[in-house]
């Protein structure tokens, strides 16, 4: 792929985004793209929202469970950016028209207060550079179809890192912990769609370790020349499937002591 084939794929992107209608799976569009073009698609979604007014606040990681890298063949997490109007309140009510067809995941927050950069990175190092931990819900929505409808053919890793990561919001609970007061390990969160439980979890179920999340995240941005910086946020991986919420949904998340999270769908 060329760079104009890059701002092309991100301008669809983001009309797709802005009016509703997703658009095709770009692996179909561009067969010869590989992780390189997608994540430089999500560089030129960065470019353009940024010269739009928009601030990063952080970083999301995707796709650290054995399972959803089994289901997407790839044997490696990925990444997108958190922009600020991604950030919601917990217990707010999301309008109808928001999002496309929104899922979420439980997950647990870093919320840094100094820089984490380079190749060598250690736990040691993000665990010194966190300010605190927090519970977290992800809303994510694509903005790609998630089949094409011809062919029949799902889409990709390349479609999903291109469509920035899946990402859409962020809803951080109001709890803040210190990032050594709990082994997050064992931190787990009983996710209830409408009252109903749906799914469970362990924050083992992100690479074994949480944090070892955030240091896969700061090695790899090491290679684009990115840092994590202080005040952002890192939403650390899911350890449940992903919840599909459509309108009329109400979401809570129970992390026990660890602290809850909420948001609704109209």
């Amino acid at each position: 792929m060329t760079p104009d084939d890059h701002a092309r794929a991100a301008t669809d992107l983001l009309n797709a985004e802005a009016t509703g209608v997703q658009i095709g799976l770009l692996s179909l569009r561009y067969p010869e793209m590989n992780m390189d073009d997608a994540y430089a698609i999500q560089n030129a979604i960065l470019e353009q929202k940024t010269a739009q007014g928009r601030k990063v606040v952080g970083w999301k990681i995707g796709l650290t469970s054995k399972a959803m890298q089994s289901a997407l063949n790839i044997d490696i997490p990925d990444s997108g950016i958190l922009f600020d109007d991604m950030v919601i309140e917990s217990g707010s009510r999301i309008r109808k028209d928001r999002f496309i067809q929104p899922r979420i995941e439980a997950e647990i927050a870093f919320v840094m207060k100094s820089a984490v950069a380079g190749s060598n990175v250690t736990r040691d190092d993000v665990l010194n550079a966190t300010d605190y931990v927090a519970p977290s819900i992800e809303v994510l929505d694509t903005r790609i179809k998630r089949l094409d409808p011809d062919t029949k053919t799902p889409r990709n890793v390349f479609d999903t890192i291109s469509d920035n990561a899946a990402n859409a919001g962020i809803v951080l609970g109001p709890q803040r912990h210190q990032p050594d007061a709990f082994d997050l390990r064992w931190v787990g969160a009983l996710t209830f769609r409408n009252d109903q439980i749906e799914e469970t979890g362990l924050g083992a179920g992100v690479l074994n370790d949480p944090v070892e999340s955030v240091v896969w995240l700061a090695r790899r941005m090491a290679q684009y020349g990115q840092s994590i910086e202080p005040g952002q946020v890192v939403l650390s991986g899911s350890f449940i499937r992903p919840i599909e919420c459509p309108s009329g949904t109400h979401i809570k998340a129970d992390f026990g002591s660890f602290g809850q999270v909420a948001v609704s769908f109209d």
